[in-house]
């Protein structure tokens, strides 16, 4: 559960800590004191999407950190899932938003990212607002609640894995149905293709080779200018020795020596080593002299092939390898379009083998949805009727469509809120009040099946009053004993209800507005709830009442 949260140069809020306590906690006070802004923090360290606009204004960076303890199992699992621990069963998530946009995100004091606070967050709290009320107007969002209840998380996923794979067969069926002479053009221009990079008989390396062997041949007489005068200083002529006959005599010369001089046989050695080396370069230069002078047309016949890799690295890639490659693909695809009719029959196959598989998947996910909402539709009814409205009738319009990522199913809701009415449209029956209990209706049959251990209620109580917002209290109340129920209200009768009652105060100072957020004692519990009943001015009246509703909720 969620036992403190910090927040520091958040919109109004300079600083402050906020603890909170297992059961019923409550949040009031004056209208713009920041009630809201509370759950924007804890939005924010739970990863939702938040702007630079949230910073107080002054302020270079907001920062805001979130203690959780006595974390569940599920949770614990999941955080050493993510490479994190909480040795000591204690959770700390922490984000830092900077002006400039950069976000600093830690779990437990290591760096962590805003997805991994998201994903952590939804392990740890359910946020209500005033918002998930619209939802109830939108038939599409009706299937999510079943969902929720049904716990058929694993057959969607094994369900949508059937229903990809049968998208991606029908998209391939829908590239294959080509109109048939752009079929035939298509083999056409890639059989001329290959033809092309076939009879080019490319090797990798090539034309790098050859433009080496063109540079060679179009400086042939500077090199063999060269090699001449290093094939004079290594042979010499009729009139010099050459370095190959001075390092032979030297090499006799030191063997000789060596006779008589042991010592001398190594630098003997290395003298025959460096003679046969000098022999080896001057066979290598009288080779290279042969090469440049070995075929007067060769150059004519590299630049005609260094033409023709250039036309064709122009048209199908950049290198010997990309040339490669095209011509693998090419004859790839030419085979799948000579054997279309084959490879058009195994898609339908596939497709409807795939189809009948999703759908009986697809089947199976409907039938636990039918037995799910009746189920879901007696206890929500339950619930309004604890809710005051008592005549209410919830029916769930189930219809059958073409397959789609949830199934075959729509789902929605009709309610009658009076007897002898037909069943219609949410969107067209309940008023504002009777939206806000029967989301509270659906939420609280939604809790028993959820893993989360804190639900937060941000002003659900919305169009509700009197008898009504007693009710609430009491369902929030009731809420509270399995799970830590954190609720933003306006209304005295819920508020009194509360184990832990947090007043949120606002003061102007040098022009500057700052929040407050107290935990109330008995006495302060009074006359804030005196505040809400009767306004400012606290009469003794509704300090009577105040007391009343306190009493009345302990009882």
């Amino acid at each position: 559960m969620l036992t403190n949260l910090y927040i520091e140069n958040i919109a109004v809020i300079e600083k402050s800590n906020i603890d909170f306590t297992s059961g019923f906690n409550v949040l009031t006070g004056e209208t713009g004191a920041g009630k809201s802004i509370v759950i924007d923090a804890i939005n924010a360290v739970l990863g939702k999407r938040s702007s630079r606009g949230i910073i107080r204004t002054g302020a270079d960076a907001a920062f805001v950190s979130a203690t959780f303890e006595a974390l569940s199992e599920l949770t614990l699992k999941k955080l050493r899932a993510m490479g994190y621990e909480a040795p000591d069963g204690t959770l700390i998530l922490s984000r830092e938003l900077n002006a400039s946009g950069k976000n600093t995100c830690r779990i437990n004091a290591r760096p962590a990212t805003v997805a991994a606070l998201k994903e952590l967050g939804e392990y740890l709290i359910n946020i209500h607002g005033q918002n998930d009320n619209l939802e109830l107007m939108d038939p599409s969002l009706h299937i999510v609640y079943i969902d929720a209840l049904a716990d058929i998380a694993e057959q969607l996923a094994a369900y949508r894995r059937l229903y990809r794979a049968l998208k991606e067969t029908e998209e391939a069926l829908s590239s294959a149905d080509t109109d048939e002479a752009e079929r035939l053009r298509r083999m056409d221009l890639l059989s001329f293709q290959i033809t092309e990079l076939e009879d080019a008989a490319i090797t990798v390396g090539e034309y790098d080779a050859l433009c080496e062997e063109r540079n060679a041949l179009q400086n042939r007489e500077k090199i063999a200018k060269e090699l001449m005068r290093a094939r004079l200083a290594l042979d010499g002529d009729d009139d010099t020795d050459g370095v190959l006959r001075m390092a032979d005599d030297a090499a006799s010369s030191v063997m000789n020596a060596s006779r008589y001089m042991g010592s001398l046989e190594g630098a003997a050695d290395r003298l025959s080593s460096a003679l046969y080396e000098l022999q080896e370069i001057s066979r290598e230069l009288e080779s290279a002299m042969d090469d440049i002078d070995a075929d007067p047309g060769r150059l004519e016949e590299i630049e005609e092939r260094l033409d023709l890799l250039y036309r064709l690295r122009h048209k199908y890639g950049d290198s010997e390898e990309e040339l490669l490659a095209y011509l693998e693909n090419a004859k790839k695809e030419l085979n799948a379009l000579n054997d279309y009719a084959f490879n058009r029959e195994q898609l339908e196959k596939r497709r409807e083998a795939l189809y009948q598989k999703a759908y009986a998947s697809a089947k199976e996910i409907s039938a636990i949805r039918q037995k799910v909402s009746e189920a879901f539709r007696a206890s929500v009814e339950r619930e309004m009727a604890f809710l005051l409205m008592p005549d209410v009738r919830l029916r769930i319009l189930h219809e059958e469509t073409e397959l789609n990522p949830r199934g075959i199913d729509r789902l929605e809701f009709l309610i009658s809120t009076n007897p002898g009415e037909e069943p219609k449209p949410v969107s067209k029956i309940a008023s504002g009040g009777e939206l806000s209990r029967m989301m509270l209706a659906i939420k609280t049959v939604l809790s028993r099946a959820d893993f989360v251990q804190t639900l937060i209620f941000d002003e659900i109580d919305t169009g509700i009053s009197g008898s009504a917002a007693d009710r609430v209290g009491k369902k929030l109340s009731e809420l509270s004993a399995e799970r830590q129920v954190l609720c933003v209200t306006h209304q005295a009768q819920i508020a009194a209800f509360a184990d832990n009652h947090l007043f949120i105060s606002k003061s102007v100072h040098d022009d500057r507005t700052f929040t407050r957020v107290d935990p109330l004692d008995d006495e302060g519990r009074v006359r804030e709830l005196a505040r809400i009943v009767g306004g400012e001015e606290i009469t003794e009246s509704a300090l009577n009442h105040a007391k009343q509703l306190l009493t009345a909720a302990r009882a």
